[in-house]
């Protein structure tokens, strides 16, 4: 088997897919809370 020596891995992909991931939950959570006041100042 194969010495694994740390920090040797290219993690350049599994950045960018991180990257995308909290872009996408930052802009649903932003979505919501617009939605959330639409429906409090419109649909009450």
């Amino acid at each position: 088997m194969a010495e694994h020596q740390h920090g040797t891995m290219d993690i350049t992909v599994q950045e960018k897919v991180y990257a995308g991931f909290l872009t996408f939950i930052t802009r649903s959570c932003i979505a919501l809370v617009f939605f959330a006041l639409f429906l409090a100042v419109f649909a009450s």
